[in-house]
């Protein structure tokens, strides 16, 4: 037989047959098994948690936004470098999702629920014996932020172990009279010149060391009475805490790329408590009383930004928290 004007000789067609049937043979190992059912399974054989040296612990604070709350689950679930995850349950009463989140398993990454007896906004920021890791990534209940933008952020902690590094930058403001105000990163510079500069960057959206949990364990009775009394304000002392500590700005701020606000997705029909008229008077109020309480205003600014793609808008930094 000719073909193209060669001959094929009988071994160069044993030898193609032989070639075929071994990349068939390898490419078949390939596929997905096959379950009893004859549904396909996707495996990833030897697949262990990460390194708890190279990961890290999520911590969210869930009340009264279950159905928030499990989507947010799923989301992180994907995230890489995620050891695992720590929801501090402060639905005092209602019952906890376990039995619905595990029926839906199995899950790359442990979640453990914390009940609370008392609903109170430092609850998060317990030195849990679950934690395993060196960083601790917090979230509020209504934040959804990319796997990608977290990725990030966590090799920018890695550089800055002793720091906030988080995506919601904000400031102090001292007034003409010498109080203190809260205010919002948009705002014009504190410190004069061009430019822009924050004093403060909030926990809801942030790394931290675990260490610091330990830490604000021992901070003072009076701090922990001003958050009880106001169910607020436990970002801003965590802040005076970690300025105090390093003698430099408590936080880094990195530029998110997607980060979103769930909250007019859930059904629960819960506002967060910074919807509150008194929100931002209060987180005033609080600046004085931590100046009091720590005999200083430790807060140092920076305008140090952290962006993968540029220099950003401020657009999702507009909501007041």
């Amino acid at each position: 037989m000719r073909l193209l004007g060669g001959v094929i000789r009988p071994y160069s067609l044993v030898l193609a047959v032989l070639l075929l049937f071994f990349v068939g043979a390898a490419l078949t190992m390939l596929l997905p098994k096959v379950a009893d059912n004859g549904v396909s399974v996707l495996r990833r054989e030897g697949v262990t948690q990460p390194d708890a040296h190279n990961s890290f612990t999520i911590i969210m604070q869930s009340y009264n936004r279950t159905d928030l709350l499990l989507k947010l689950l799923n989301h992180y679930q994907a995230v890489p470098h995620l050891h695992k995850i720590i929801i501090v349950w402060n639905s005092v009463g209602s019952k906890v999702p376990r039995e619905l989140w595990d029926s839906l398993g199995p899950h790359p990454v442990p979640v453990i629920f914390k009940e609370q007896t008392v609903n109170r906004m430092r609850n998060r920021l317990q030195p849990f014996a679950e934690i395993e890791t060196q960083a601790v990534l917090m979230l509020d209940d209504d934040t959804l932020i990319s796997a990608f933008d977290l990725e990030f952020a966590f090799s920018v902690w890695q550089q800055f172990q002793d720091r906030i590094v988080g995506f919601v930058p904000r400031k102090h403001v001292v007034t003409a009279s010498g109080t203190l105000s809260y205010g919002s990163f948009e705002l014009q510079s504190a410190i004069g010149g061009s430019g822009d500069h924050y004093s403060m960057v909030l926990i809801g959206a942030a790394f931290f060391h675990t260490s610091y949990l330990q830490r604000f364990a021992a901070q003072p009775p009076a701090v922990t009475s001003l958050i009880d009394e106001t169910q607020n304000c436990d970002d801003i002392a965590m802040n005076f805490m970690v300025a105090q500590h390093t003698g430099a700005a408590a936080g880094v701020f990195v530029r998110p790329v997607d980060m979103r606000n769930l909250e007019k997705d859930g059904t629960s029909g819960f506002s967060g408590m910074w919807h509150r008229p008194e929100h931002l008077l209060q987180r005033s109020w609080c600046l004085n009383r931590l100046a009091s309480i720590y005999g200083n205003v430790p807060l140092k600014y920076s305008n140090i930004m952290v962006s993968q793609f540029g220099f950003p808008n401020y657009a999702n930094h507009k909501a007041k928290s």
